[in-house]
């Protein structure tokens, strides 16, 4: 699996645990528009800074710690971001 689509993936369970887990999501609801949508991106650049991490200390392998592996992280970050958003508009409950 490409790193990409795993990013995506992954971007879309945390949308739908935003979405639909109880309590986060009772938390969540109450954030404006823009509040969520960082809170998103802060929880998706801190796995990404956790992949680099791991992968700079030699205890996990996700990327290469290079210039080409941080290049790959940031086009990978990307598409978690717009896919987590898609995602979230898409899944997230009627309001009632």
């Amino acid at each position: 699996m490409k790193p990409e689509t795993l990013a995506a993936v992954a971007a879309v369970i945390l949308s739908l645990a935003f979405s639909y887990v109880p309590g986060l999501s009772d938390k969540f609801e109450t954030l404006d528009g823009t509040h969520k949508r960082l809170v998103m991106l802060a929880c998706l650049a801190v796995v990404a800074l956790a992949a680099l991490g791991l992968s700079c200390a030699n205890l996990w392998d996700f990327v290469t710690c290079d210039k080409s592996g941080i290049l790959q992280l940031v086009e990978t970050f990307i598409a978690a971001a717009v896919a987590n958003q898609a995602a979230y508009l898409l899944t997230k409950p009627a309001e009632a």
